[in-house]
């Protein structure tokens, strides 16, 4: 249960700080997003709200864990829980609605559970004004689950805006990228070993389909043919070996949306 990871990262209150916290809830939303996108067949599945081994099927709920998985199940029976809770009975909501829409509904609530602990954390470590701003800038620049699972984010990044090139929402290193110092495929990041380390502005525009998380130097990424999302290799189980050998990279997402049609 979720119980055991906010112990532990309670354990350790009078050294953390906001970056901990932010940690802590990057791990939870990597493993949400997870359950919503790349898991999302099993997750369906598992909210099943009529389940012939389990008749007496109850509330449940999806918990984003500080390890970056996530799971689904009971709410904690402690009263008051030790951790606020996610959403309950998801899983009764899922029959009554378009799939599309009921992934976006839990996407919303999860996004309002990530920032109720954060500063669940917040309030209980202590943090003055600056340090909860801070906390909320670092989150704040992340796209929320909602954004990622709607497309939103990279919607957004296609709009004619001024300040595109800090905003949050790029969700993709565009094409077009060449003519700066960039390069168009952060697939091979050897060539951008010392172009792009002070263009730390620019990493902004390379977010993770998968898990949301900008583009760091050095890491191996790569790009759907299919959407044109850019993918770490480590979200999706594709090393730069077995890259080699696609000629055509399809992600999670778009390969099973070809398959259920």
């Amino acid at each position: 249960m979720d119980g055991d990871g906010g112990g532990a990262a309670a354990a350790h209150h009078h050294t953390r700080s906001p970056e901990d916290v932010f940690r802590d809830f990057r791990a939870r939303r990597a493993g949400i997003v997870k359950a919503l996108t790349t898991d999302v067949e099993k997750f369906y599945q598992m909210c099943d709200p009529v389940d012939p081994l389990m008749p007496e099927k109850e509330n449940l709920c999806l918990y984003g864990l500080p390890n970056e998985t996530w799971e689904v199940t009971l709410p904690a029976e402690e009263v008051p829980p030790e951790l606020p809770e996610p959403a309950l009975g998801i899983n009764f909501a899922r029959d009554g609605m378009i799939e599309k829409d009921w992934l976006s509904l839990v996407a919303v609530h999860s996004d309002a559970w990530l920032l109720s602990v954060a500063f669940y954390f917040g309030a209980r470590f202590g943090f003055d004004k600056d340090s909860r701003r801070r906390l909320f800038t670092m989150i704040n620049n992340l796209p929320t689950v909602y954004e990622i699972v709607t497309g939103v984010a990279k919607k957004q990044s296609k709009a004619p805006n001024g300040s595109s090139k800090s905003s949050k929402s790029n969700s993709k290193p565009s094409k077009q990228t060449n003519s700066n110092s960039k390069p168009a495929k952060p697939a091979h990041p050897k060539e951008d070993d010392d172009s792009g380390q002070e263009d730390g502005e620019e990493d902004q525009a390379y977010l993770c389909g998968s898990c949301g998380e900008s583009y760091a130097n050095g890491e191996f990424w790569i790009c759907c043919d299919v959407c044109e999302k850019w993918f770490h290799g480590k979200c999706v189980r594709i090393t730069p070996a077995k890259a080699e050998h696609i000629k055509q990279y399809k992600c999670p997402s778009c390969s099973s949306k070809r398959s259920r049609e």
